[in-house]
């Protein structure tokens, strides 16, 4: 009985903790969306009011339609495109080098690995200058190929793929061969619907650090109209005085794609961790 009332109090403790960290990361988001139906001059006049004193959708039409020095429509469809893009690119690059160093057997293929791995101990703002070089040298700069290829292959996907893919006894392998199945059928057929649950992470850890991505954008973008939203909003502050009721409705607009995509997959989301997590290498 004793346990059984120190099980429910603290029951009660996470519950009570979980609902203070909830509270605490809502507020912000919940003043955010209502302070972008009130006027620059409500905000300005009485910035810690919650409710708007006269609601206004003028925010909303401003931001996306009437701000040609700051198009925010044609920014969303960028980030857009580049993030789907590199999140199909980055499925396809990483699923097949998974397979070629879990599954293959070539020579140094362990030690190509370890170096790969060794890569990542070099913090990512090392590589700019020279790729910023490569990018130039191809002729990509300002261009939809300078945001989405540099990316395509994350070094802790392809060891996250890998790991998953070494939990999967290689009996499948040589069952499917001895029936006549190429390699490419093998990876297709056998391999890829077993590891969909890590695809699914890596699919949701590039889509939003591709659309969150801020500094490579403004590095090799110099056109307005071709910039993704999250640099893209830097421009909605002005040069003078921050206009703070479109700032914050552009960074509403901006983040409304992922809160949609964590809403709708966060089933997946942890159901593929729990299950990457338990992989052995």
């Amino acid at each position: 009985m004793l346990s059984l009332k120190k099980l429910s109090a603290s029951k009660m403790i996470s519950f009570i903790f979980l609902l203070f960290m909830a509270f605490i990361w809502l507020v912000p988001l919940l003043y955010t969306f209502l302070t972008t139906f009130k006027n620059e001059s409500d905000i300005q006049s009485n910035p810690f009011t919650i409710l708007p004193i006269n609601w206004v959708i003028g925010n909303y039409q401003d931001v996306l339609f009437e701000n040609t020095s700051a198009p925010v429509a044609k920014w969303f469809m960028n980030s857009l495109i580049i993030s789907v893009s590199q999140t199909v690119l980055v499925l396809v690059i990483v699923s097949l080098a998974g397979y070629g160093y879990s599954r293959m057997k070539f020579k140094g293929r362990d030690a190509i690995f370890i170096f790969l791995m060794a890569t990542m101990m070099f913090p990512a703002v090392v590589n700019l200058i020279p790729l910023y070089k490569i990018i130039d040298t191809l002729g990509w700069v300002n261009s939809y190929f300078a945001a989405i290829v540099p990316g395509a292959a994350g070094v802790f996907n392809i060891f996250l793929v890998r790991q998953f893919m070494q939990g999967i006894p290689k009996d499948f392998d040589e069952s499917a061969r001895v029936d006549g199945a190429s390699e490419f059928q093998i990876f297709t057929k056998l391999i890829l619907p077993l590891i969909r649950p890590v695809l699914t992470v890596v699919a949701l850890f590039t889509f939003t650090g591709s659309w969150n991505d801020f500094l490579w954008p403004s590095i090799v973008f110099n056109d307005i109209e071709k910039l993704p939203i999250t640099p893209g909003l830097q421009l909605l502050q002005g040069m003078y005085a921050l206009d703070i009721a479109h700032a914050l409705t552009g960074a509403l607009i901006a983040i409304v794609p992922t809160f949609i995509l964590y809403l709708f997959t966060q089933k997946y989301f942890m159901e593929s961790l729990s299950l990457s997590s338990g992989v052995k290498g």
